[in-house]
């Protein structure tokens, strides 16, 4: 059993976009290993655009992250050293809470065996992990997505948006795709079921979202905030819903005031956020109804991958900028030992 773990820490609060600086790599110790712990070693980190929020000194849906902490997010790893029953050596995990380490200690809490046989550990962290968990979630239970709904998803090419996009799809509705370029709107069509996708760097972007939606928008699954949802409010429908799952374009440069009111009323919206997290009795049902897509080729992954722990904080700077294409992804390099 290893003594320690590499680890990138919060070196400094960010103030707007996080820089290289603000991140360091340190070796920790891990603790020895007590009756019913057992330790992971992580294989892929996956980088969570949420773990941006937790690097202010505010308070969001979590406490603060402090300085020296090491960085939110997930991985998938094996179990390799164990005092635990149900967790015995050898046993593929995802690991909801490890951050972005080498290897993490475990009571069990938040860790979720997986089925290498039904898909690749990658896949864990994206499609079948936090990113599809969060948009089955989102749909299904806060968005109550109906059949024959129109559904616009913002960040339509993104780790959450492209699964959000192909679920809404496959359960029956008629899906308009929001994304930055013509290279992310191509691949909102083409490879995530989008029947349309509006470029929001478009000067003309509000007519070409408003020409793709027709009739109105049922439900709009909502991952950036600012401007795009202001383009999208003066087409809900009457009784849509809004699904606000994240506001990324508003996480470096503050938060700003949303949309007027009055068509809360006139319309009868309603505006709902929501935290994964608070919905683990979720996982079951998504993991076998996505997992049988999956399964049969019907859902498309994308992966934006980077080798090496150090290279986390370049693509976690990068991702939070749009220039990932998929879930954002560490492969952390196989130890010489151990």
């Amino acid at each position: 059993m290893p003594l320690t773990r590499r680890a990138i820490v919060m070196a400094a609060r960010p103030q707007g976009l996080p820089r290289p600086a603000d991140f360091a790599i340190v070796e920790q110790a891990l603790p020895a290993l007590e009756d019913g712990r057992f330790l992971i070693r992580h294989d892929w980190l996956g980088l969570p655009p949420a773990a941006r929020l937790r690097m202010n000194a505010e308070a969001s849906y979590t406490a603060p992250q402090a300085i020296g902490e090491t960085m939110h997010g997930q991985a998938v790893g094996e179990v390799i050293a164990s005092r635990h029953d149900g967790f015995p050596v050898g046993t593929p995990v995802l690991s909801v809470h490890s951050g972005w380490a080498t290897h993490s200690v475990s009571t069990g809490a938040s860790v979720h065996p997986i089925d290498p046989a039904l898909a690749p550990p990658s896949v864990w962290l994206g499609a079948l992990g936090s990113s599809g968990q969060t948009a089955w979630v989102g749909l299904v239970t806060i968005g109550a997505l109906r059949a024959g709904d129109t559904v616009v998803v913002s960040s339509a090419a993104g780790a959450v948006g492209s699964m959000a996009a192909q679920i809404a799809r496959l359960l029956g509705a008629r899906v308009v795709g929001i994304a930055g370029g013509a290279e992310k709107c191509a691949l909102a069509v083409a490879d995530y079921g989008c029947v349309a996708a509006a470029d929001h760097r478009s000067p003309d972007f509000a007519a070409e979202l408003a020409a793709a939606c027709g009739g109105g928008v049922d439900l709009y699954f909502d991952n950036v905030g600012g401007a795009v949802r202001d383009a999208v409010w003066p087409l809900m429908a009457r009784d849509g819903r809004v699904v606000v799952c994240g506001l990324i374009s508003e996480y470096n440069s503050g938060f700003v005031r949303g949309p007027e009111w009055y068509s809360l009323l006139t319309k009868r919206l309603t505006v709902r956020g929501f935290i994964m997290s608070d919905h683990p009795d979720q996982r079951e049902a998504f993991v076998a109804r996505v997992g049988g897509w999956y399964r049969d080729g019907l859902i498309r992954v994308r992966e934006d991958v980077v080798d090496g722990l150090e290279q986390a904080p370049a693509a976690f700077i990068r991702m939070l900028q749009g220039g990932n294409r998929g879930k954002a992804l560490v492969q952390l390099a196989p130890p010489s030992s151990g």
